[in-house]
């Protein structure tokens, strides 16, 4: 270990792959910061090729680079770095540079937009009331504005598509979770709150369920819809076959009963066990 050289760069402290490593790193980040605010979003294969001149170098697999990038990136917002590829598209997004436009989708249903493509093909498909895939291509490509005052999040497909069919257009603005947010979901999210809009949830009774629950509370200021330990006590009552709670039990700071009663009873009851409440609730509405 030589320490600092004459011209105060640290020499011997690192071996030669290292130090380029290292150097393509900052060379990353420092293009990620450079961008001007509003810029539009950049390809992730883009931005491989204008900072190490390689267009897979920033792609899962492809060495340290990726993960010593996103571990950056992750501390620059004060977060953990998840494992998973849908996490690591999700922090990606949150500096706007995008993984897979194509493959990154969110299932809605009767979600009117303004813009022009994918603002007209929504609102189209809300007046039909038939479910439509949006992928994160469309959202960046053909951006729109949502100016709805109340959007519900669910987290199973097969509950949207009651919805659709036994709603059709008469269902309330619906977008679906399908198990794990996409980065298209959050995109989407964000622009419904950023309209004003407030997001409803209703999840599985389960812990994965319950965690996904608390961080789209943190991040959107999504509302519990008929989460509570009255709903869940009801839903064990309706259901016959229950499975067995796996996994970290999990707070339940809008009605801290719930986990004290899923901890007690030690089922999980799933969405759509309880799709007949729900779409019992949008019914009354109408």
């Amino acid at each position: 270990m030589s320490g600092l050289a004459s011209d105060g760069t640290i020499t011997g402290l690192i071996n030669k792959k290292d130090e380029r490593l290292l150097i393509q790193a900052i060379r990353v980040l420092e293009y990620l910061y450079a961008r001007a605010s509003g810029s539009p979003p950049v390809m992730l294969a883009a931005l491989a090729d204008a900072t190490t001149g390689n267009t897979k170098a920033l792609s899962p697999g492809q060495g340290s680079l990726p993960t010593l990038v996103l571990r950056a990136l992750a501390t620059a917002r004060g977060v953990p770095l998840e494992a998973g590829a849908e996490a690591r598209r999700e922090l990606w997004d949150a500096f706007d540079v995008i993984v897979d436009d194509l493959a990154s989708r969110v299932l809605v249903l009767n979600l009117p937009a303004a813009g022009r493509g994918l603002g007209e093909w929504l609102t189209d498909a809300a007046r039909y009331g038939t479910p439509f895939h949006v992928t994160l291509h469309q959202l960046v490509t053909l951006p729109v504005t949502v100016h709805l005052p109340l959007v519900y999040v669910c987290e199973n497909p097969a509950v949207l598509r009651r919805a659709a069919g036994e709603l059709g257009a008469d269902s309330p603005p619906l977008i679906c979770a399908e198990g794990r947010p996409s980065t298209a979901f959050h995109r989407l999210a964000r622009l419904i709150v950023n309209g004003g809009g407030r997001l409803l949830y209703h999840g599985d009774f389960d812990w994965p369920g319950i965690d996904m629950t608390n961080q789209l509370i943190g991040r959107y200021g999504a509302e519990p819809w008929k989460m509570s330990a009255e709903d869940y006590l009801e839903g064990l009552r309706t259901e016959d076959d229950h499975v067995a709670l796996s996994g970290k039990a999990r707070n339940t700071s809008w009605d801290p009963r719930l986990s004290n009663a899923m901890q007690e009873h030690q089922a999980a009851v799933y969405e759509e066990g309880v799709a007949d409440a729900l779409l019992a609730d949008w019914g009354d509405q109408l």
